[in-house]
């Protein structure tokens, strides 16, 4: 293991997550079986006291559970001078079998914390809990993915060893040879980038008709998640070249660096955001018939459908900047 002090940092976060999760988790299996907000028993006294300290911890960690995803790919990206090959976070994560899967299980986790978050606010925002059960039942279907999180990448970083020789990104996003990536890279750009762009206009649609009349949460959560999708493939298939100008570097991580100006933050930020926010107003549109929750869950999906929008709309904009303004052309 390289002792970085980022490395030390993300293990030590992620097992402070990992212990109140579990914890959480557990007061949630009485949650589930017990809670009666009917009745005035010691136990249900108890559950409502315990239960706003467990929310909170559980709003704090999640939080972290964010942050945590950025902290790990800048830290990778800034050991790769600690292997023969890598240039940037690419090379890195390539090192062992272990890198990969820890940074899809965090993208993973970045959406379904953010999904709890969002669960979590409607339901403190109502005074009878009617969320409760089900931000704990989601709880429990989240952890092990955190606890896979965790494992993975503790194991990533035990198992870094600074004599391997790696790949660096300029072999492994390329459109030479044959694997996933590769067939990723050969679907034709014409297609992918007229979808980028309609799906975008898809999601600023309707989004605009679900902030106005308050219908269309599912169509526009669907719409979130395919721009969520299709953006991702455009940002390694094409709008990458732009940003580099270069025909043939595909590498999503090197925008993470200062002679990029650090653009590869704000275009994950506002992608992942708008991702969270897109989707949660599709997942909170079943509770609008609980009477506590007729004029919270409404006002809710208008500030998530404004934030989803806005994600989208300055990843697109930061996107065709880079294609408008650089004289690379394809």
């Amino acid at each position: 293991m390289i002792l970085h002090p980022g490395i030390l940092a993300l293990v030590l976060v992620s097992g402070i997550i990992c212990l109140i999760v579990v914890f959480s988790a557990g007061f949630g299996v009485r949650i589930l079986r017990s809670w009666d907000l009917q009745s005035g028993s010691a136990r249900q006294l108890r559950l409502e006291r315990s239960t706003y300290l467990v929310s909170t911890f559980l709003s704090h960690v999640f939080a972290l559970q964010l942050v945590s995803f950025f902290l790990f790919i800048f830290i990778v990206d800034r050991i790769h001078v600690y292997f023969t090959g890598a240039m940037c976070a690419a090379g890195v994560l390539h090192v062992n079998p272990y890198g990969y899967p820890a940074l899809i299980l965090k993208i993973a986790n970045f959406l379904l914390s953010g999904l709890w978050l969002i669960m979590n606010v409607t339901d403190n925002r109502a005074q009878d809990y009617p969320l409760i059960r089900k931000k704990y039942l989601l709880l429990l279907m989240i952890m092990p993915f955190v606890l896979a999180e965790a494992v993975l990448q503790t194991v990533y970083f035990f198992s870094l060893q600074a004599d391997v020789i790696t790949s660096c990104c300029g072999s492994l996003f390329s459109t030479e040879g044959r694997g996933t990536v590769q067939n990723v890279l050969s679907i034709p750009v014409g297609p992918v980038r007229a979808l980028f762009f309609a799906s975008a206009a898809c999601v600023t649609a309707t989004g605009i008709y679900l902030h106005r009349t308050g219908r269309g949460a599912y169509m526009f959560s669907a719409a979130s998640l395919v721009s969520f999708a299709v953006s991702a493939l455009s940002l390694m298939l094409f709008i990458s070249l732009y940003i580099y100008e270069i025909p043939t570097h595909h590498c999503p991580f090197c925008i993470l660096k200062k002679e990029y100006h650090f653009i590869g933050y704000p275009l994950y930020a506002v992608l992942l955001g708008g991702a969270v926010s897109g989707i949660g107003a599709g997942v909170i549109q079943p509770y609008k018939t609980i009477g506590s929750l007729a004029l919270i869950v409404p006002a809710l999906q208008k500030r998530l459908a404004l934030t989803a929008v806005l994600g989208y709309a300055a990843f697109t904009l930061i996107s065709l900047y880079y294609v408008i303004f650089t004289e690379f052309h394809l």
